[in-house]
């Protein structure tokens, strides 16, 4: 998978580019399947993290697309594709309450330490955007 760093992800997405905006702290890309979807992955401590090696790119943890019908399930290492193995409803669901409980946790810590420590002001919007 090629990488191209975008200020803002274009409107077309070609396949087997991974757009990676650190203005908008995402990245964008079509299914590796090849259904066509299209996969945003924001950059956050509850979500993916992105690290460019100054060659290749990876995203971790790995990509589940559990709502769309091909629900792929892969991660993107040092630019390449290494695909996952098929999740059953019930991992599905694991991973989703997995999920809303890190994030939860998150939004609970930022809490305590804003009421502590001022949160940098760029992370509490951001976090605001994403409805944390």
């Amino acid at each position: 998978m090629q990488h191209e760093f975008v200020n803002t992800i274009p409107d077309q997405l070609q396949e087997g580019v991974l757009y990676i905006s650190t203005t908008y702290a995402t990245a964008v890309h079509r299914c590796a399947c090849g259904c066509g979807h299209e996969v945003v992955t924001p950059f956050s401590p509850t979500d993916w993290a992105m690290v460019f090696d100054g060659e290749t790119v990876s995203l971790a943890p790995s990509i589940g697309n559990w709502s769309f019908p091909c629900q792929s399930h892969y991660w993107i290492e040092r630019s390449h594709v290494a695909w996952a193995p098929k999740w059953s409803g019930r991992q599905i669901e694991e991973g989703r309450s997995r999920d809303r409980m890190r994030k939860t946790a998150w939004s609970d810590l930022i809490e305590t330490k804003s009421a502590k420590t001022r949160v940098p002001g760029r992370w509490r919007r951001f976090f605001n955007r994403l409805g944390l």
